[in-house]
């Protein structure tokens, strides 16, 4: 079972002018000229390459990394790519104060922590590319540096035991046995 804890370097996506990034589409994370690429292993050096300041993020992200971003993050298409680029780079979290609806759906069902932080706009200037973010799923805990602590949604009973057993799939399989 995944932790229900997690811990990582964060990557606060900014805009060339220093706002938080909002409204980042499908087709930011993951443009549609990479649609022929159906290894999820090869989805990742791709992610957010047609974002602006933010094309070279896949040589730089590490496992474990934390990306965080605006309100509707993943609004557009029902572009799964878009989710498994962060899954192909290993990526342990994305924090947003809100997710395109389809978007959160393919993210939990891959079992990818997705984490809405609806105060995050109230905050974002303390939050920094490199800080350490340390999230409790079950509470919506957020610790930054070790230090401040801000309080986002907490997954659900259901998101969490999806994210718990790998993806949809593998949660079903658990249902099926009990």
């Amino acid at each position: 079972m995944k932790p229900t804890h997690i811990s990582g370097k964060l990557w606060v996506l900014r805009d060339p002018h220093g706002q938080l990034y909002d409204d980042v589409d499908t087709d930011m994370i993951f443009h549609n000229r990479y649609l022929h690429i159906t290894d999820p292993a090869e989805m990742g050096r791709y992610a957010l390459d047609n974002l602006r300041g933010w094309e070279d993020f896949a040589q730089r992200v590490r496992p474990g990394d934390i990306v965080m971003a605006g309100r509707n993050f993943g609004a557009g298409s029902s572009r799964q790519q878009a989710v498994d680029c962060f899954l192909s780079l290993g990526v342990g979290a994305l924090v947003a104060e809100s997710f395109g609806a389809i978007y959160k759906r393919n993210a939990i069902n891959s079992g990818l922590a997705v984490v809405t932080f609806p105060s995050l706009s109230r905050h974002a200037e303390t939050f920094r590319n490199g800080d350490v973010l340390s999230i409790d799923l079950g509470s919506g805990e957020l610790q930054l540096n070790g230090v401040r602590t801000y309080r986002a949604q907490p997954f659900s009973r259901v998101q969490m035991a999806i994210y718990q057993a790998g993806d949809l799939f593998a949660y079903g399989e658990l249902v099926a046995q009990a």
